[in-house]
């Protein structure tokens, strides 16, 4: 390509001729020269060539770099997670500890005292163990919508990462769940370490959102997987609403329960989510295999 440009600029160049212009009253002919229009135009057409050849790639550029920093948020979040569990008998951050309470004021990425009020994540139970104290924001520009209204504010403040409620920050995995006190302390109380049989293979943190409708993205704290779980079994009769945000051109980064991040691409997915909206159309989805073998414990 650049030989390409070389050639026809060398070729104009011998058939240009300065353009000369006499400045009257002046003895001796004095001329000034300048530029022809047609050398103009030329010059214009090649900076927009090398434009054009160099936007895509810097655009690429870019989005590998947030790629990486994303990468080593979620490896933060990973360290966070296990150095809590080392100090807490081995079990894990609670995601929601008020879940069923539908209190909303307990989150793994912070605490508040009222729902139109943004998590504070200086007050959260992985503060201890976080660089700076706080949840870092993936770098990819997802235009999250952020206000006090409750709907666009109820996750407001985990940086646009989601944690495996279900299977390690919680125990809603279990059996036997038959009582409110029951679903209460299976909020409350989370997954041993020694519990996870293929760390290697089970999801903990991955990029999330939610898209409520239709056109914009809010920031939503779990990764939740295909299918919900009852009585120890995932129900398969109908599909969760996508979190799973593949915002890296076309794929998610997935840091997994041994501490390693690997990202993942988006798998065919087209049902609507329970705010009706095409998942898809938004970036949301699952990676395969489509079921809750890459969030479970086995």
């Amino acid at each position: 390509m650049f030989a390409l440009i070389k050639s026809m600029c060398n070729q104009k160049q011998k058939a240009f001729t300065p353009l000369e212009i006499k400045i009257p009253g002046q003895k001796g002919g004095r001329f000034l020269t300048g530029f022809t229009l047609v050398e103009i135009l030329v010059v214009i057409s090649v900076v927009a060539l090398l434009m054009a050849i160099l936007l895509p790639a810097l655009a690429a550029a870019r989005s590998r770099t947030q790629a990486l920093v994303c990468k080593s948020n979620l490896r933060q979040l990973l360290i966070a997670s296990i150095g809590y569990a080392a100090e807490n008998d081995g079990f894990y951050v609670p995601a929601a500890s008020d879940m069923w309470d539908s209190a909303g004021l307990h989150r793994w990425h912070g605490v508040r005292d009222a729902l139109d009020e943004p998590f504070d994540a200086g007050r959260g139970p992985l503060v201890g163990y976080l660089a700076d104290g706080r949840v870092k924001e993936c770098p990819a520009k997802m235009g999250f919508v952020k206000g006090e209204d409750w709907n666009t504010n109820f996750e407001q403040g985990c940086g646009g990462y989601g944690y495996n409620m279900t299977y390690i920050g919680s125990r809603i995995w279990q059996c036997g769940i038959n009582s409110v006190q029951a679903w209460k302390e299976s909020y409350a109380r989370t997954t041993r370490m020694t519990e996870i049989a293929s760390p290697g293979r089970t999801l903990m943190f991955a990029d999330s959102a939610m898209a409520n409708d239709g056109i914009s993205l809010i920031e939503y704290s779990f990764a939740e997987p295909p299918f919900t779980v009852h009585n120890g079994q995932p129900a398969t009769n109908f599909y969760m609403s996508p979190s799973i945000h593949f915002r890296h051109s076309g794929r998610v980064n997935v840091g997994w329960a041994d501490g390693h991040i690997a990202p993942r691409e988006m798998a065919k997915f087209d049902d609507k989510n329970a705010y009706d909206v095409q998942s898809a159309d938004m970036n949301l989805g699952w990676f395969g295999p489509i079921n809750n073998t890459p969030f479970d414990l086995e």
